[in-house]
């Protein structure tokens, strides 16, 4: 049981330093769960924006908090959630205890929980409301790297869960860097109708213009920032409106089928009951080990 007197969670995201979109939806996520006063403190820390996992490790009193809960707002087990994340907090395990006696307790990344796979389900019905899902196929679409085989993993489990389902005609996991390609999508599906979900956390370029790109429904640099470096905020507002169009233009018409694209997963806001469930779990699984 998470005590809310001296308990703070920590959501750790990736971010960004171009794209202000990327941290959106932690930054959404931290806000709904603090609203719900579930801990003593909520507060966020990323890897390529402030605020830096390595201030984070000083963002909460010991004097007060004496336990840190941090849930990695990750899709996949795989590079940064195993490697990046646990390095730059100084955490050696599940369970660090810092000199000051303040407790942090590494939970598992939200990709991993069980409800996303109704998410996944939930995002896909919303963008293609009156398509036959007999005539359907359904892409979830990762990243995949080289730098840990992990990163895949997660969108191969969800493919694989939606699919025993039998909702859909077919449900496949698809890559921008690895096999299967989701510029390969024409290939790998047959159905009139084909519904792409981004399984990722926030829509930034690979939502906004990549995976747009390699499906063919866009143009390369359609939307991206004229000037990503210094946008003005007119600029900033401008270019939002207009990557976002490419979620609204549905359904986009291809060789006689229907292609409908959704936006990443993540931005959801069932993400906040992921976050504090897998803070949640932490407690419970030590409970049952102990």
């Amino acid at each position: 049981m998470i005590s809310k007197s001296n308990s703070a969670l920590l959501i750790v995201g990736h971010g960004s330093t171009v794209n202000p979109d990327s941290s959106a939806p932690t930054l959404a996520h931290a806000a709904e769960i603090r609203r719900r006063k579930l801990f003593a403190e909520v507060g966020c820390a990323f890897w390529k924006e402030e605020s830096s996992l390595r201030d984070a490790i000083f963002l909460f009193d010991p004097a007060s908090i004496r336990e840190v809960y941090v849930v990695p707002n990750f899709i996949s087990e795989g590079y940064f959630a195993q490697t990046v994340i646990p390095r730059e907090l100084e955490l050696n395990g599940r369970l660090t205890k810092r000199s000051s006696g303040q407790i942090w307790k590494y939970c598992d990344p939200v990709g991993n929980h069980s409800l996303v796979t109704k998410l996944l389900l939930k995002r896909a019905e919303e963008v293609a409301q009156d398509a036959d899902p007999a005539e359907t196929s359904l892409l979830i679409v990762a990243h995949g790297t080289d730098l840990n085989e992990n990163s895949a993993v997660a969108a191969k489990r969800e493919a694989d869960k939606i699919r025993s389902l039998g909702k859909y005609a077919a449900v496949l996991n698809a890559y921008m860097e690895e096999s299967p390609l989701v510029s390969d999508w024409q290939k790998l599906t047959r159905t009139t109708n084909v519904v792409v979900v981004p399984f990722f956390i926030s829509d930034g370029l690979h939502s906004y213009e990549d995976i747009p790109v390699l499906l063919g429904i866009t143009k390369e640099g359609s939307t991206r920032l004229r000037s990503p470096e210094r946008p003005t905020t007119r600029q900033a507002m401008t270019s939002r409106v207009a990557r976002g169009e490419v979620f609204r233009r549905n359904p986009y018409k291809v060789d006689d089928r229907s292609l409908f694209y959704a936006s990443s997963i993540g931005t959801d806001p069932g993400f906040a009951d992921i976050i504090i469930e897998q803070a949640a779990k932490f407690d419970s699984e030590s409970s049952l080990a102990g």
